[in-house]
């Protein structure tokens, strides 16, 4: 979080107690997050739900909740704190991690609804490249392989200087042309990967399989 977006959290999360109780609830948020940072999951959300039913209105706290359900598997659970941050925001910034949610319960129409919803926004490139990656996994997981690489398709280009979403796409897009059996542009994009990013997951070894 920012400094500005702690501070608003630790007010709605203080509002109406004592200033020692303030205190308390400040540095159990302070800890949660570095909990969460340091990917101590568990700890993190032992620590966030009591504080998210104690200020229900904090947005960042609710955010903060829904992403670690969401890194331990929880997926109707971060569903429900994801939606009420976006239902208090209007925000796109957690469209990727809530369609990964519906994708594993499989409601497939709520995963459409939120790429529509992030590619009209058109925020950061990374977070349309997670929302992409997200989308043609969704259709890729119905079997419609086609579907996938033209959600994918537009992204299929060299660039100067990849970042690591780029490296991402280009990553996710391989392994559905090698899904595909289609097996020359599959080895191309895993070359391309690992042309630019050799330690990048497991491009360079899949790349040498397909020959």
């Amino acid at each position: 979080m920012s400094a500005a977006k702690t501070a608003a959290e630790r007010a709605e999360l203080t509002r109406g107690v004592s200033a020692e109780r303030a205190a308390t609830l400040a540095r159990r948020l302070a800890d949660a997050t570095r909990a969460f940072e340091r990917e101590r999951f568990g700890e993190a959300r032992r620590m966030l739900r009591p504080l998210a039913e104690r200020a229900p209105g904090a947005a960042g706290v609710r955010e903060l909740h829904g992403l670690t359900l969401y890194r331990l598997g929880k997926w109707r659970d971060a569903v429900r704190e994801l939606e009420a941050f976006r239902a208090m925001t209007g925000s796109t910034e957690q469209h990727p991690v809530l369609a990964d949610c519906y994708r594993a319960l499989g409601r497939w129409a709520e995963v459409e609804q939120l790429w529509e919803e992030l590619r009209a926004s058109s925020p950061r490139a990374e977070l349309v490249a997670e929302g992409r990656i997200v989308a043609a996994g969704a259709r890729a997981d119905r079997g419609d392989l086609r579907a996938a690489i033209a959600v994918l398709g537009p992204c299929d280009r060299p660039v100067k200087r990849p970042r690591d979403h780029h490296l991402r796409l280009w990553y996710a897009l391989a392994d559905l042309y090698e899904r595909a059996g289609e097996m020359p542009v599959a080895r191309q994009l895993f070359g391309r990967i690992a042309t630019v990013a050799p330690d990048f997951a497991d491009a360079s070894a899949r790349r040498r399989a397909l020959h």
